[in-house]
């Protein structure tokens, strides 16, 4: 019998990589998963959260909220991010209105990021995946630091027929994305990139591994800036290669 899963896509993923959403679902039903995508669902509201823009940021977690408490089901986001915001932001937001806090609970307590979610819920690490590459995994701030994931999308790597694991050096580093830092921090971000990107070709491998959709864009746009003629991708991406 099929787990039923409720997709939670995240902004990044549905404007700028949609492949990876559908990386993602077809990943979820190959673990054995039936997929459903809640229509009415928008931002998590982490962008207006982090920029202490509290009241807009509520509004959009009442919306993701009622999005999903009359579906069934876990929800699985692609997204440590997306995911850390509704697992704790969201109890941030409500902790002074008890009724959207037992609201914002509920919906925490049935969420998983996408990783975190095949390997600790589902038990499965191996997906028939196949990619004859050189792959590094980064590590992104909000998977590792707010929710604490680090060996399981790195299980899941080790497990691709083919592929070539090799370490990045200070994987656990920032990229310098972080949402708004790096509209704000510019410079910082820039040399925080840089640094990345250094180390990803001091690593070796063709193609740079993250959960999130958001280091992804960020690393992305770095190495297309410099003509380097390397990859970052979402592990979903990875993952759908069968």
């Amino acid at each position: 019998m099929s787990n039923s899963v409720q997709l939670f896509v995240t902004c990044i993923v549905d404007a700028l990589y949609p492949e990876t959403g559908e990386a993602v679902v077809r990943v979820l039903q190959r673990a054995g998963c039936q997929v459903d995508f809640p229509q009415n669902q928008a931002c998590c509201g982490q962008p207006a959260f982090n920029a202490g823009m509290r009241p807009q940021a509520r509004q959009m977690a009442e919306n993701t909220i009622k999005a999903f408490e009359d579906t069934q089901g876990d929800v699985v986001i692609p997204s440590g991010s997306c995911a850390g915001m509704v697992k704790h932001g969201y109890r941030e937001l409500f902790d002074d209105d008890p009724e959207w806090l037992q609201r914002a609970d509920t919906l925490a307590n049935r969420t998983y990021e996408f990783s975190e979610y095949l390997v600790d819920k589902l038990g499965v690490v191996r997906l028939g995946a196949e990619y004859s590459e050189k792959i590094s995994y980064h590590s992104s701030c909000h998977l590792l630091r707010d929710l604490g994931i680090d060996e399981q999308p790195q299980r899941l790597l080790n497990e691709i027929q083919e592929a070539e694991i090799v370490p990045l050096p200070k994987r656990e580093e920032c990229c310098g994305f972080g949402g708004l830092f790096s509209i704000e921090h510019p410079e910082i971000s820039k040399a925080m990139l840089d640094r990345k990107i250094e180390n990803f070709v001091a690593s070796g491998a063709s193609v740079l591994v993250s959960c999130d959709a958001g280091c992804v864009a960020h690393i992305s746009g770095g190495l297309q800036r410099k003509n380097i003629p390397l990859q970052a991708v979402h592990i979903a991406a990875i993952l759908d290669q069968a």
